[in-house]
């Protein structure tokens, strides 16, 4: 990735880092973090490996203001270290405005992590706010092409509900895509079907585009309306014999959908959760209760319309 395209990498260059301990309760998440979800088990995972063989890279921070430093890079590194209760994070402060703390935390996350298709949209669209860029010099910046840069930001005029929802992997990018053509209305309540009827891409852009008053193509019609016909062809003489019948094509078996098997209760559990979250983000007000039992768990799910507030029931 071209850091150059910030004024940010010759800066860097000419600095001579020395790690120092910074105390954990001093250290702040960047605001401009375009990872909105940690994956825990991930992070458990990580604990373990640095519990195991030691932190092998110190994070990256900034001093805003007096003892209080905000993150650049390595905000995982630091939920494990808090998981595993440091006192201390191994550290390399830089001297830097907040426009540059931004900026580079947003590419430094760009360059390294898995970022969803929407996370990965947001960080785009802070780089172009915060640096003045246009689409074109972005993608020069970030290594993308412009088309994929441009496609990436589409997904942002999508309503709120449907890009968190591809946040929580309820659903693809592609399904958000399908759904960029339709009011916002009609967004919401395609939403719920396609969570709660688990449609496919194909099934999605259907019910779009009967929304919209269309039908689309059938694969078979697709292929045949692409299919030229041979040029040498010549009309077939007539014959007084008799007509030759055609096999008839076998029927393909219907395709046996896939299992999900699931052997922990908490994954279950999550799951449940984030269509709650979904009923919520779209205008319920919601509250989820737990309870472990001896041999399982016990969820209660109170569901009411017209939510005044935003408290958050998933407890």
């Amino acid at each position: 990735m071209a850091f150059s395209l910030f004024n940010f990498g010759a800066k860097a260059a000419n600095t001579k880092n020395q790690v120092v301990e910074i105390p954990l309760k001093q250290i702040e998440p960047n605001r401009y973090q375009p990872r909105q979800v940690f994956d825990k088990v991930q992070i458990q995972e990580l604990a373990h490996t640095i519990e195991e063989h030691g932190l092998l890279q110190p994070i990256i921070l900034r001093e805003y203001k007096a003892a209080k430093y905000e993150i650049i890079a390595g905000e995982r590194r630091f939920r494990a270290m808090e998981l595993l209760g440091w006192e201390a994070a191994p550290a390399i402060v830089e001297k830097m405005s907040d426009k540059e703390s931004a900026s580079l935390a947003l590419i430094e996350n760009l360059q390294r992590s898995q970022l969803s298709s929407v996370e990965e949209a947001r960080a785009y669209k802070k780089l172009m706010d915060l640096n003045n860029l246009t689409q074109v010099a972005l993608a020069k910046g970030v290594g993308k092409s412009q088309s994929a840069v441009a496609n990436k930001l589409r997904l942002l005029n999508l309503i709120e509900p449907v890009q968190n929802a591809i946040l929580d992997g309820l659903i693809t990018e592609r399904h958000g895509r399908a759904l960029l053509g339709l009011t916002d209305d009609q967004q919401r309540k395609l939403l719920m079907r396609v969570v709660n009827e688990k449609l496919t891409v194909r099934q999605t852009e259907e019910a779009v585009a009967a929304l919209q008053g269309e039908v689309l193509p059938t694969p078979a019609d697709s292929a045949a309306s692409i299919t030229p016909a041979p040029a040498s062809a010549a009309p077939a003489p007539a014959t007084a014999s008799a007509p030759v019948k055609q096999p008839q094509a076998k029927k393909a078996a219907p395709k046996k959908k896939a299992k999900i098997s699931v052997s922990d209760p908490q994954i279950a559990l999550n799951t449940i959760k984030k269509s709650v979250k979904l009923v919520k983000d779209n205008g319920f007000k919601t509250t989820v209760r737990q309870k472990k039992l001896p041999d399982g768990y016990q969820l209660t799910i109170t569901v009411k319309p017209q939510a005044t507030d935003h408290q958050d029931g998933e407890k």
